[in-house]
Order: C-alpha cells, then sequence, then structure tokens
C-alpha cells in the first residue's frame, strides 16, 4: 500500500494488480520499470517507447488499454496476459476486421514467435553457446529462470507451442552439468533443475497428447527424484503419472500410483499438496465409477483446502491448487455419472474461480461447461460458452483443449439449431 497527501489529511490506497507485479519483479520505480521495458521491447523487435505519463496512466485504478505493440511488450515482461495485471480487454489485433480463420491463423504465428523470444529472453543466453569454466549461483539461477519462463508459457499457452523449448533447455542444462565445472553443492542444484525441467517438458508432450514422450521424461525426472532422494520432485511425477494414467483410462494404475504420491508427501506436511493427491485420487475412482468413494475422496480435499493455513505451505508446483480445481473435479466426477445438470454449478464456479493467468485452464474450464449445458439440454446457453471460448483459443495450443474443442462441435452438429450450428462453424477455425 501507499500513502498520497491529500489536503490535510492522508489516505491509503490498494495497490493495483499492475502495481504489485510490477514490485514483485523489481520494476517498482519508474526509471527501472522504463528501462526493462525498452529493453524487451528491443530483444522481441518492437519499436515501441513509452513515456513516464504513459506509465503513470498504466498504474491508475481504471488504466487505458496498451496499443498492440506495447501490449505484446507488457506480456513478453510479465509472463502473463496483460489483462491478468487489470488492463482492460479484449487484446488489440493489428487488424480490427479478419475472419474467424484468418486471427486463428495469425493469432497462432505472433504466439509461437513470442514464445520463443520470451523464453530467449529469459533463459540465461550466455549459456546457449558455449559452456562458462565455473559454474555458479548465477548460472543455476539463469537457467532456473528459464523454467520459470517456462510454467508462464504453458499456463498461459498450454504444451503445444513450449514443449520444442523445454526440451531445448533440458539439453543446455545436460550440456552444463557434463561439461562445467562445480562444486558439489551447485552439481546437486544442476541435477535438481534437469530433473524439474524433465517433469515440465513430460507435463507438456502430455498435454500435446504424446504421452509416449511424457512418460520418458517423467521417467527420466522419477529417475533423478530417486537419486536426489529429493522427496517434492518424487510426489510431483508420481502424482503427474496419476493423472495420465486416469486420463488413458488406466484408473487403477492411477489411484495406485496417486496413493504411492500420498505415502511419501505425508512427511511434507502440507495440507494443499495433500489435498491436490486426494484428488487425483477422486478422479481415478471417478473413472472406475466408484462414485462414493469419489465423493468422499473431493469432501477430504476440499477440507485440507480449508486447513491450508494449519500446515506447512506447499512446495512452488502444487501452489496452483484451490477451490478451482476441486470445483472441475466435482463437476467431471458428476459427467462421468451422466448427472449434466448436477456437474454444471461446479463447472460454473470453477470458471468464475479460475486465475486469469492460466489461459489454458480457462478455454478447457469454459469448453466443459459448455459440453455440459449442451448435455444438459440448455443448447443455447451451451453455445454461448462455447462463443466465450474464442478469444482464449485464439491464444491457447493445447490437443486437450482441442480434444474438448472436437466434442463441443459434435455435440453442437446434432442439435440441429441456428445457434448451434453458427456456433460450430466459428469453433472450426479453431480445430487443429
Amino acid at each position: 500500500m501507499w500513502c498520497q497527501q491529500h489536503g490535510q489529511g492522508r489516505y491509503m490506497t490498494e495497490q493495483t494488480d499492475f502495481q504489485q507485479a510490477c514490485a514483485e519483479r523489481g520494476w517498482a520505480t519508474p526509471g527501472r520499470f522504463l528501462r526493462v521495458f525498452a529493453e524487451t521491447a528491443a530483444l522481441i523487435g518492437e519499436p515501441v517507447t513509452i513515456t513516464d505519463r504513459q506509465l503513470r496512466r498504466w498504474r491508475e485504478p481504471h488504466p487505458p488499454r496498451p496499443r498492440s505493440r506495447a501490449w505484446r511488450v507488457l506480456h513478453a515482461m510479465f509472463g502473463i496476459s496483460p489483462l491478468a495485471l487489470g488492463f482492460p480487454g479484449p487484446a488489440p489485433t493489428d487488424a480490427a476486421d479478419t475472419t474467424a480463420g484468418e486471427h486463428s491463423r495469425a493469432a497462432g504465428v505472433a504466439r509461437r514467435g513470442f514464445v520463443a523470444d520470451t523464453l530467449g529472453a529469459a533463459a540465461g543466453l550466455a549459456l546457449v553457446t558455449s559452456t562458462p569454466d565455473a559454474v555458479g549461483t548465477a548460472h543455476v539461477e539463469e537457467l532456473r529462470e528459464g523454467l520459470r519462463s517456462l510454467y508462464a508459457l504453458d499456463d498461459a499457452y498450454g504444451g503445444e507451442d513450449v514443449r520444442s523449448l523445454a526440451a531445448r533447455h533440458l539439453r543446455r542444462i545436460r550440456r552444463v552439468i557434463n561439461t562445467g565445472s562445480y562444486p558439489v553443492s551447485i552439481g546437486r542444484q544442476l541435477e535438481l533443475l534437469a530433473g524439474e525441467t524433465a517433469e515440465q517438458c513430460a507435463w507438456l508432450y502430455y498435454d500435446a497428447d504424446d504421452q509416449t514422450s511424457a512418460r520418458r521424461y517423467w521417467g527420466e525426472a522419477l529417475t533423478t527424484a530417486t537419486m536426489l532422494r529429493d522427496a517434492s520432485l518424487e510426489v510431483l511425477v508420481l502424482a503427474s503419472l496419476s493423472m495420465q494414467a486416469t486420463y488413458e483410462e488406466r484408473p487403477r494404475d492411477g489411484y495406485n500410483l496417486a496413493r504411492a504420491a500420498r505415502q511419501r508427501a505425508e512427511g511434507m506436511a502440507s495440507p494443499v499438496l495433500l489435498s491436490l493427491i486426494a484428488a487425483r485420487e477422486a478422479r481415478a475412482l471417478a473413472v472406475m465409477r466408484e462414485g462414493r468413494a469419489a465423493r468422499q475422496g473431493l469432501s477430504q480435499a476440499m477440507r485440507m483446502v480449508e486447513r491450508a493455513d494449519r500446515g506447512r505451505p506447499p512446495p512452488e508446483w502444487a501452489a496452483f491448487h484451490g477451490p478451482a480445481e476441486l470445483e472441475y473435479a466435482h463437476g467431471l466426477m458428476y459427467a462421468d455419472e451422466d448427472r449434466h445438470t448436477a456437474a454444471v454449478p461446479f463447472l460454473r464456479a470453477a470458471l468464475a474461480h479460475q486465475d486469469r493467468a492460466y489461459g489454458r485452464n480457462r478455454a478447457l474450464y469454459r469448453l466443459t461447461l459448455a459440453r455440459g449445458l449442451i448435455k444438459a439440454r440448455e443448447v443455447d446457453e451451451g453455445a454461448a460458452e462455447a462463443m466465450g471460448a474464442l478469444e482464449q483459443l485464439a491464444e491457447v495450443e493445447s490437443q486437450r483443449v482441442n480434444r474438448r474443442v472436437v466434442e463441443v462441435r459434435n455435440l453442437l452438429d446434432a442439435a440441429y439449431t441456428t445457434v448451434a450450428r453458427e456456433t460450430s462453424e466459428a469453433l472450426a477455425a479453431y480445430v487443429r
């Protein structure tokens, strides 16, 4: 919070989302922000500059929408859409009058260029062409910043475009491990970073629906976790393998893997982490048609989240877990039981509570809600939700989302109404 003199008194003003994000990154002063903005613009090839006066307007409670070039620079700087920073939407486009298909193709090209530029900006470019003679903490932090960028890009865009960049980043880390000179303490940090990056590669290939490659990378990550005896990474991999097994309709394997993750996580005493694992167990039980046990598991998961302040904080990778994910799990459970009317309120709540920074999840949640509404015979409302997903679909490359688009289109095509037909045609441009 900051104070501002006003007449004879002083009053307190809450920081805006934009101000808070700047402060978290060390860009609170105008000079520092303008310098980083200029550097980012130069890096991604956007010929744009801003003035101190423009920055002051962006810091206001109701800022103006930045123009398209400045919007792209902000997106690259923060790793999230400016919408999540409190700027008004929709996201600006260079051409105001394009067809859905043209917009989809143009967005895809722009997204791929942006993803590559953003990761390059944050991934420690000094390590791309050569390995330093002596690897130190600064080099490890540069590589870890690259992994953080992968997390942010995945959250916003999905795995399709990001996975090749993640694999390249993992190769970079391995090259440093195998050719660099460093003490044992740095070596352990590098090995752990390689395991975490392999896990992220697995997640990205899972999201792109390349399950064979995902399993291979998760295997590498689990090997690293075992070698280092790192409980957090081991729990992450087991929980992820549980999710994949259930997705591939191997729910018994999914349940057993979640149980193994729970056993290793109990010593970490984090209610949020245990809630996440309980939700994975419940999802597997729901697919096994064990509805009563699944409901009990989800109720337990919700109680754990509500007790988050009574235990240890979760690992960084589990911090996303909360009410939105549990509401979504409830909705899926009812959908698995063909109780679509009961599923809709949970799916609607999940979408409402999902952070705007998670573009891929918001697209998936909205399309799942559209599917539920159509199956509940609320075709027009379902079509409206599907149309609402178009802006996110223009940015997201995820085969899981793409499969949901196909599902919704098939349901709309079977509805035989004008609204359903028009919505299906609009969605067709985003089927990849």
